[in-house]
């Protein structure tokens, strides 16, 4: 596993990559910046880099973070998505798992689409 830290323009938040090959090129790129759209209580926003579907999973777990293959995007999960069935969150599409959001999710719920995010290592 290894710490990053996201922050957004008011907000900061700990979390962990996991050792998959997909985090493992993203861990490469860092730092990160961009802005965010949000779909539900997922954040999403497009990184440089290019990946398949590898382990990908149609239903996530709170405070995952994943990646999207189809939008080369980077994506935290805090709650329920447009495309979630009950209370299985799940993304438009399989994403790949890449980590976990340490902390308190609901500081996410503040965050809007356009807003400024930047990945850094720890």
């Amino acid at each position: 596993m290894t710490q990053i830290k996201i922050e957004f323009e008011n907000i900061s938040i700990d979390a962990v990559l996991n050792d998959s090959e997909t985090a493992n090129k993203i861990k490469k790129i860092l730092p990160i910046s961009n802005s965010v759209n949000t779909w539900g209580d997922e954040i999403y926003f497009s990184i440089g880099v290019n990946d398949g579907e590898i382990d990908s999973k149609k239903v996530v777990e709170l405070g995952d973070l994943g990646y999207w293959p189809p939008g080369n995007a980077f994506c935290l999960f805090f709650g329920l998505t447009p495309a979630s069935e009950g209370d299985k969150i799940m993304p438009a599409s399989p994403v790949n798992v890449i980590g976990k959001i340490l902390g308190d999710l609901e500081i996410l719920k503040s965050i809007k689409s356009g807003d400024k995010v930047a990945i850094n290592l720890v």
